[in-house]
């Protein structure tokens, strides 16, 4: 078993494009969840792009997850949600959330804040900062909690690469159970599908520690 990509959406798309982009995109190969993360635009805006990718992603056998928004996250039938934010705004949606769904969280910022985090009951925690400008590198301390937290802790986690392909190299060899990629995907040159392809070539070569016992 390795690490399996968790593809965001990019920071700024026109939706019919990005929908034609992401088709694309899963032609190339495993894809184990879509994030939809579109924190500039309003809630009608995200429940539009909700309702339209959704359906995509899942037909192909994504996990789809919308990012700090249960309402639409609920409304579009999606498999989860994604929350950035204080631990009292997960231990509510934790609280209230279906069971059946996926909750992930982000914004750590100290290991113990993951640890707190964790013990909420969550599915997955996220490290990276998806509101930052992301580099051509994954960044040094996402790599370094990830990894920390891979040989520690059974929940899972992701690790955000950085703008190109050789950053997923690095996340992966992490131990983390997903690799998220962004702009590594969405501006590759020769397109979407490629990188797909590209980026689970990658991923192969590396097993995760369950699968060593």
């Amino acid at each position: 078993m390795h690490p399996r990509l968790y593809l965001v959406t990019p920071p700024h798309f026109d939706l019919d494009v990005f929908e034609g982009q992401l088709k694309e995109a899963i032609e190339g190969g495993d894809i184990a969840c879509l994030l939809i993360s579109a924190p500039k635009v309003n809630e009608p805006e995200l429940q539009t792009i909700a309702k339209r990718l959704v359906p995509i992603a899942q037909a192909a056998g994504i996990a789809v997850l919308i990012e700090n928004n249960t309402q639409i996250a609920g409304r579009s039938g999606a498999d989860g949600v994604h929350i950035t934010g204080s631990d009292k705004e997960l231990e509510e949606v934790v609280r209230s959330f279906q069971e059946s769904k996926i909750i992930g969280h982000a914004g750590i910022k100290t290991k113990h804040e993951a640890m707190t985090v964790a013990s909420m009951g969550i599915d997955y925690i996220f490290f990276g900062l998806l509101e930052l400008e992301q580099k051509e590198q994954a960044n040094r301390k996402s790599l370094e909690y990830g990894r920390w937290w891979a040989e520690v802790f059974e929940t899972p986690c992701v690790v955000l690469s950085g703008t190109t392909l050789e950053s997923v190299e690095a996340a992966a060899a992490t131990g983390a159970e997903f690799v998220a990629v962004r702009e590594a995907i969405w501006s590759y040159q020769t397109g979407p599908k490629a990188a797909i392809t590209a980026a689970n070539a990658v991923l192969s070569q590396y097993e995760l520690a369950e699968a060593e016992e």
